[in-house]
């Protein structure tokens, strides 16, 4: 009588990071790497006063959304994706469309106790709107595996921010002479517009809302 002889396991394959990553990876990286440059832009008009920092932030805010816009299309141009592509994407736009347009509204002058709670509070709204939108994507998608909308705005759309403080700053009315003053409660500092961080958070993280995806 013969005993079957156990069948050897074969060695687990070490994960390459390098090898799984597709064109559309690198177009996402692509898009972290702009809202990197904006926020160390923003910083670096905070050490030396030089407007033009900002401008560069600015302009390459433009750049990481086309990079987000671009990373999908490639994809299913290519019928190529990989493991790392929902979680690479999710990254890189709390970066560039969550922690950069707060580091702009910081560098502009909204340092108040108050305005950095908001900032905080939108931050926060990004985060928590990228994570229910990858467990819900399944579950809102049609047979095709297509999301049909969005609960609550992109974070994305956080763009607008950041055109009302560039227009803000090419009229002058950032720091001392910001649209909207400034408002004292007690020790604390607030500035009107950081409102506006206030309002897109919660739009982010609305569950009325329902917007129609392209």
């Amino acid at each position: 009588m013969t005993t079957e002889q156990p069948r050897a396991r074969r060695p687990r394959r070490h994960f390459s990071m390098i090898r799984t990553f597709v064109l559309a990876d690198f177009v996402t990286l692509g898009n972290g790497f702009a809202g990197t440059g904006a926020i160390l832009s923003a910083m670096q008009y905070l050490a030396t006063g030089q407007q033009t920092w900002l401008w560069v932030a600015f302009a390459l805010m433009p750049l990481a959304l086309v990079m987000d816009f671009l990373d999908g299309r490639i994809a299913r141009w290519r019928f190529k994706k990989s493991p790392l592509g929902a979680d690479l994407d999710s990254l890189a736009d709390v970066i560039s469309f969550g922690m950069a347009p707060a580091a702009l509204a910081f560098a502009v002058g909204m340092r108040g106790a108050l305005d950095v709670m908001v900032l905080l509070y939108f931050v926060a709204c990004g985060i928590s709107r990228l994570a229910r939108f990858n467990v819900t994507s399944a579950e809102l998608s049609d047979g095709s595996g297509k999301v049909k909308y969005f609960e609550g705005t992109p974070i994305p759309t956080s763009l607008g921010l950041v055109l009302v403080l560039a227009v803000a700053t090419w009229k002058g009315r950032i720091g001392e002479s910001m649209w909207g003053g400034a408002w004292e409660l007690g020790p604390l500092v607030l500035h009107p517009l950081v409102l506006l961080y206030a309002a897109s958070g919660s739009a982010m993280i609305s569950k009325t809302l329902r917007i129609p995806k392209i």
